[in-house]
Order: structure tokens, then C-alpha cells, then sequence
């Protein structure tokens, strides 16, 4: 493997040290009084993420492409983002124990690209091209927003179960209200649905200049629809008949699994022109 491959595996490993020790101590501030923890896991994970830049930056000045041509890049990259929105919204927001959800997320998407070997290869024709940044980084901006919306789902249905079954453990203080989850749920799950949305148009103009359709039936376009259903029905249910709270929450937990499987279960279990090896 090029030495510059190498150096940019051991970047990616030093990456995960950190999001470990974050995960480590976010877990620790979810379950304990100490607010000194909160700090500590933030620290981390901005190191963490940090490093993680330099290692994508690097790989796209080595390989001349956005890191995003694989499965294992697919991977380092949907963590990147995913810590990229947990931040910004931390510094809107300022909800500490949302970090106890995510960033043990992102560590778990990391593990796979950074104990593997990590190579710079040639990637295919059909993937020279403009399209890809920009398909690639709204699809998966979207993604992450979704996440960020699983974990805040999640959330919603502890603080509620807290509250109606006045058992009040040692989150009570920490998670917002359930009028604060909800709404911000909401937002999260909008701008996650604008950015899939230019995702699936410019992927399917994509497919159009390179493949000369703007559908092919590949089974990742087709999950990304169903994805892209469900969030639209759960959006479109909240303006006509009221769903919010806990019903939002589910609905947002059952599309992000599907999200899940239209990423990790395509390229695992299924053929699909997205997966580059096919070419």
C-alpha cells in the first residue's frame, strides 16, 4: 500500500482514539451528575473530528476526488458528517447530552474504515465528475440531519416516558422539554428532507448526463425513494393531522433504520451501480 495511504490510516486511527474517549465520557456524563464530563467529551470529539478532516482532505489531495468512491470511504465520510451536524447544532442549540447519542454513532460508523487498510486508488470514468461532490455531500448531509433527528426521537420518548411515569432518573435535568424535542425534531427532519431531496434531483440528472436515464432501478435509488417517502409522509402528517410528539418520534426512528439499510444493507447484500466495484 503507497505510504501516503498509511499515513492516512494512522490519522483515521487516531481519529477513532478520540471519538472513543468521547463515547466513553458522553456515556459517563449520561448516566452520572458530573457536568465536568460533558466538557471533556466535547473536547474529544473536536479533536477527533479534527483529525478526521485532515485525514478526508488528505485523501482527496492524494486521490484528486472526494473520499466517497467506496464502502469503507462511504463509511468515514457518513461519521464525518454526522459529528459536522451534531456540532452545529450544539452550537445553536447548546443540548450537551445529545452528544450521548451521537457521537457513540459516529464511532461505530468509524470503526470499519479506520482498522482497515486504507488504499488510494483510480476510481471509474463514470465517477469523474462534478456530479459526485455534489450529489455525494447533499446525500449525505441529509443522512446526517436524519440521524441527528433519530437520536433527538429517541430523547423525545425517554422524557416522556420520565414524565408519565414520574420516574425521574438522572437525565430528567438534562433533556430538554418535550415541547423543545419536538420542535427542534422538526426542524432537524426539514432541512434533512431539503438536502435528500436535492440529493435524489441531482443524482437522478446525474444518471441522466452519464447513463442517459434519470432512474435505472438500482436498488440504492430505490430505498433512497422509500426513505424520501417516509420522511415526506411524516412531514406531510404533522401539517395535515397532527402528528407531533411521539408519533413524529417514531416515525423518524422507523425512517432512520430505513436510511440505515438503503446505506449499509444495499452495499452489503445487494447489486448496485453505486457500489464501484462493479465497474
Amino acid at each position: 500500500m503507497p505510504r501516503k495511504g498509511k499515513n492516512i490510516t494512522m490519522i483515521l486511527k487516531i481519529a477513532m482514539v478520540f471519538y472513543l474517549l468521547s463515547t466513553i465520557a458522553c456515556l459517563l456524563y449520561f448516566v452520572t451528575p458530573k457536568n465536568s464530563l460533558g466538557r471533556v467529551y466535547m473536547v474529544s470529539a473536536i479533536i477527533g473530528f479534527l483529525l478526521h478532516t485532515v485525514a478526508l482532505a488528505l485523501d482527496y489531495v492524494h486521490s484528486g476526488h472526494i473520499p466517497i468512491t467506496n464502502f469503507q470511504e462511504g463509511m468515514s465520510f457518513f461519521s464525518w458528517t454526522i459529528i459536522l451536524v451534531f456540532l452545529i447544532l450544539e452550537y445553536q442549540y447548546k443540548i450537551l447530552i445529545l452528544g450521548s447519542f451521537i457521537i457513540p454513532m459516529a464511532f461505530i460508523f468509524l470503526l470499519y474504515p479506520a482498522l482497515l487498510p486504507h488504499e488510494i486508488s483510480d476510481i471509474s470514468p463514470l465517477l469523474k465528475s462534478y456530479w459526485l461532490a455534489i450529489h455525494v455531500s447533499l446525500a449525505f448531509l441529509g443522512d446526517a440531519a436524519f440521524t441527528l433527528a433519530f437520536a433527538i426521537s429517541i430523547m423525545y420518548i425517554m422524557q416522556d416516558n420520565q414524565l408519565k411515569g414520574r420516574h425521574f432518573g438522572p437525565t430528567f435535568r438534562k433533556l430538554p422539554s418535550l415541547e423543545v424535542l419536538d420542535a427542534l425534531n422538526h426542524r432537524v427532519i426539514t432541512v434533512g428532507f431539503l438536502l435528500l431531496t436535492l440529493g435524489i434531483i441531482t443524482g437522478a440528472l446525474w444518471a441522466r448526463v452519464a447513463l442517459g436515464s434519470y432512474l435505472q432501478g438500482d436498488p440504492r435509488e430505490i430505498w433512497s425513494i422509500i426513505t424520501w417517502l417516509i420522511y415526506a409522509a411524516l412531514l406531510h402528517g404533522r401539517l395535515t393531522v397532527g402528528w407531533r410528539g411521539r408519533r413524529s418520534a417514531i416515525m423518524a426512528i422507523i425512517g432512520f433504520s430505513v436510511l440505515v439499510f438503503a446505506f449499509v444493507g444495499v452495499n452489503l447484500f445487494l447489486s448496485s451501480y453505486h457500489n464501484p466495484e462493479r465497474f
